[in-house]
């Protein structure tokens, strides 16, 4: 990418010199001032044998400096700049030809040629091409998928309980908050233990440029930024605007980066205190015991007592992280596991309240049909 040219960004380079009107620049530094063609292509390199003067002519001009000759910054020339001694450069066209004026009592030393233009322009390395399915799955206790392979990716994140993944012989645990991509044409089997009813989602989609292999056959906790892109591809599939394709494919390229950027992460040995009571564990510990204690009479209090944390410090926590606080995030997994229990058909509406401690079952009713459009009674009946 061209950098702007500034005092900071070239520092270590050399010095900017002033652009007012009648101020000394290059075009006036004597004998030594020549003005240079600048070609396209191949480029010469140069390393200042003293001081430099350098400033545009005609047409526009990048400038691209380096201390080791090998890893250039690009700048666009559009000011005069003196270039410190032992800095190797070059001149190179923005698009089109121009010209450039160049002054030194010591001429610079001609290095070779070197490609312009190559690292100018920023470019993808990774881009999603397309998305084939997406879906939020809620299984029954014990669910088993035989398995299948397709020509595509896919991803999986556990939204809550957990699953057995099996791929290529190997089996991996996925729990809540954990993913797993397996690579095109690979068998994989999901199922989930006799007393686990999860939740996940699955990505199927194709992929210009990284394959993604570094992160394939594992388990992948994702982090609190990679939750909140994933919450808004969510979001985003239940829109019908013509913006809202593009906004999963970037999106779901935005939640791919982070989990490549984050397994390049260097781990920094054993964990300390500090690192053990992070924003993300206290988040994750918060979110278990809630899955695991959800028929339970379930408070803020409660739940950050058991984490070790004040309840306003939790609340914090939930709201900055996760956008939302931990009342209304236990409320939504209270509902979700009516839903279960209503699949189950082992208890009737007022038993399901009361063993998930509502007050009434017109208050259970009331918050059921707020949350998915409709009354427990159709959702009832639209499972049968």
């Amino acid at each position: 990418m061209i950098c702007n040219l500034n005092q900071l960004n070239f520092q270590g380079f050399g010095i900017l010199l002033p652009e007012r009107a009648g101020s000394r620049n290059a075009a006036q530094w004597g004998s030594t001032a020549q003005e240079l063609s600048l070609p396209s292509g191949e480029v010469p390199a140069y390393r200042a044998k003293c001081d430099t003067w350098v400033t545009s002519g005609s047409g526009m001009t990048v400038l691209s400096v380096s201390h080791d000759g090998q890893q250039f910054r690009d700048f666009y020339l559009d000011k005069p700049v003196c270039i410190k001694e032992g800095v190797v450069f070059s001149l190179s066209p923005f698009q089109q030809s121009s010209t450039a004026r160049l002054a030194a009592d010591i001429p610079p030393e001609q290095l070779g040629l070197r490609i312009a233009d190559q690292s100018l322009p920023l470019r993808r390395g990774t881009e999603v091409h397309s998305i084939y399915t997406f879906f939020y799955q809620e299984k029954e206790r014990g669910f088993f998928f035989p398995g299948e392979a397709h020509s595509m990716l896919e991803l999986t994140y556990v939204d809550r309980g957990s699953i057995h993944s099996v791929t290529d012989g190997q089996e991996l645990v996925l729990r809540q908050g954990q993913v797993a991509i397996y690579g095109p044409g690979q068998w994989h089997v999901q199922y989930a233990d006799i007393d686990v009813a999860p939740s996940f989602v699955t990505i199927t989609f194709d992929i210009l440029g990284n394959n993604l292999e570094a992160l394939q056959n594992q388990v992948i906790h994702l982090s609190q930024r990679g939750v909140q892109v994933l919450q808004q591809l969510l979001q985003e599939r239940d829109k019908t605007d013509q913006y809202a394709s593009d906004m999963m494919l970037c999106l779901l390229q935005q939640l791919l980066l982070i989990l490549l950027r984050e397994s390049n992460t260097p781990q920094s040995g054993p964990r300390t205190a500090k690192a053990v009571h992070s924003e993300n564990a206290i988040i994750r510990r918060a979110q278990q015991y809630i899955s695991t204690h959800i028929r339970e009479r379930l408070t803020v209090p409660v739940v950050a007592s058991h984490v070790k944390v004040s309840a306003s410090y939790l609340t914090a926590l939930f709201n900055k992280n996760l956008q939302i606080s931990p009342a209304e995030y236990i409320r939504r997994i209270k509902l979700q596991e009516s839903k279960q229990m209503i699949r189950e058909g082992d208890m009737n509406f007022t038993e399901i309240a009361a063993a998930l401690q509502y007050s009434t079952v017109h208050h259970f009713s009331r918050q059921f049909k707020e949350k998915f459009g409709i009354t427990p009674t159709e959702y009832a009946k639209s499972i049968r």
